[in-house]
């Protein structure tokens, strides 16, 4: 735009100097190239130019090299302008695919632009995605931390103080197992001193029999001790103890425990049988001392309470020297084809009824599961208990040491494992059980008693 106007100034420059020089002193009217206005050397008269002079002045213009003026409104170029057009036309033309390429580049760098801008905003929420889950993962950090910090204190507690605890007890544990050892090989090896011959029964059998020991001690034989008992004419005698001292004696001794001396995990056949000492002389000529056994066999003791009304007598004693007793008036065992069956009532004494009640340390079904009334004789070979019949991994008479009327299993086991000093542990029996000689009512599940004893005699209701 400069430029042009510098070349409208330099062609009109030359006009009026041309004017001038032709200036003869009279005033002339002159026109000018654009048609729109006159111009005098000395004084400026507007006044409207005519039309048709308009025209043919600017169809002059053309002929004489003029060219029109992109806008009408401003008239005609002079030709030094209208070169100027060509010029800038013909620049035009060169420059314009620069200038179409230069768009193109611009509209590229725009699209460029926006997919940038674009990936600028999904990295924008990808760092804002990132920093919420760095700070999840610094939340979840803390809490992992915690929590090793509360086990690392636990661990480090349990190894600073209940490990050395637990220790300790063990120790003194382990302690008194050494003792009971050493105390177990002194019996054996007296034992084996006194079996180096075969032993001997030198007892004298009395000549007093009978039918029961309630007829033993009518006919005269007032001791207890080893007699001959024959219930059945028919049949041959057999020995058994009279117990005739308690409560107002006339007792058959069926079972005796007292020194751990026999082992009663046994099969079905031996206590179907018989096994175990019945009596052995302390020095006085005769078997007035009972031994441990499991005396009559299971069949003879059915036969006994088939006989008329039977009662039963258990007593025993704790390792401090306190004795208790339970008693029941009614007590029957039927034959080997109902497995022995057994049946007690009427309970009285010192040491609970745990034959019709179970034990008192359980309640509800748990504790109906320890009665023995009604219940089979179970051995490990011959499983008729109620915990899972027929499953040789789940047996009670397996596991609790003997055999016995169990349910599931039991609230007393006069036949389980032998524990001197009374108190045991799970660590120490053999299937982590309650398998010791045991009067739950009585001492609870973990004590051993030191003897226990079972006797019957026929019964007869006081008047």
């Amino acid at each position: 735009i400069k430029l042009r106007f510098l070349l409208c100034q330099c062609v009109v420059g030359a006009f009026a100097q041309s004017d001038y020089d032709e200036d003869d002193g009279t005033p002339k009217e002159i026109l000018d190239p654009r048609g729109h206005r006159p111009v005098s050397r000395g004084h400026e008269i507007l006044y409207a130019a005519p039309v048709g002079k308009l025209v043919q002045e600017k169809e002059e213009l053309l002929e004489s090299g003029g060219c029109n003026h992109m806008s009408e409104k401003m008239g005609v170029l002079c030709p030094t302008g209208c070169e100027l057009k060509k010029t800038l036309q013909k620049q035009e033309r060169n420059v314009r695919p620069t200038v179409d390429q230069l768009k193109r580049s611009v509209d590229e760098l725009t699209q460029s632009t926006n997919s940038i801008y674009g990936y600028v905003l999904d990295m924008t929420a990808e760092v804002a995605q990132r920093q919420r889950v760095s700070e999840g993962n610094g939340l979840l950090v803390d809490q992992y931390t915690d929590s090793l910090e509360t086990q690392h204190a636990y661990i480090k507690d349990a190894v600073d103080v209940t490990f050395p605890q637990n220790i300790k007890i063990l120790q003194g544990v382990l302690e008194k197992i050494r003792e009971k050892i050493q105390r177990l090989e002194k019996a054996i090896t007296t034992q084996r001193a006194k079996c180096q011959m075969p032993c001997k029964v030198s007892c004298l059998i009395p000549v007093v029999s009978g039918k029961e020991c309630e007829d033993v001690i009518c006919k005269g034989g007032e001791e207890s001790q080893m007699y001959l008992k024959r219930p059945d004419p028919l049949s041959l005698p057999y020995k058994v103890f009279c117990d005739q001292t308690s409560k107002n004696g006339g007792w058959v001794l069926i079972q005796n425990r007292m020194d751990g001396s026999v082992d009663f995990g046994r099969r079905w056949d031996d206590y179907r049988r018989c096994f175990g000492n019945i009596a052995f002389d302390v020095g006085k000529g005769h078997c007035q001392t009972p031994g441990e056994l499991q005396l009559l066999r299971n069949d003879r003791i059915s036969q006994l309470t088939k006989m008329g009304p039977t009662e039963l007598l258990v007593e025993m004693e704790d390792w401090s020297g306190s004795k208790v007793y339970a008693q029941y008036e009614q007590f029957t065992v039927q034959g080997e084809a109902t497995n022995y069956i057994l049946a007690a009532g009427r309970y009285s004494g010192t040491a609970e009824n745990t034959f019709l009640d179970g034990t008192k340390e359980l309640f509800g079904e748990n504790r109906t599961m320890t009665i023995h009334n009604g219940m089979m004789f179970s051995t490990y070979d011959r499983d008729n208990d109620k915990r899972i019949p027929g499953d040789p991994s789940k047996q009670c008479s397996s596991e609790d040491g003997g055999g016995w009327w169990y349910n599931r299993c039991h609230s007393c086991n006069p036949n389980g494992r032998y524990y001197w000093g009374g108190a045991y542990t799970k660590y120490m029996a053999k299937h982590g059980t309650d398998d010791g000689i045991v009067w739950m009512n009585w001492k609870g599940s973990w004590y051993s008693l030191k003897s226990i004893s079972m006797k019957i005699r026929p019964f007869f209701k006081q008047l």
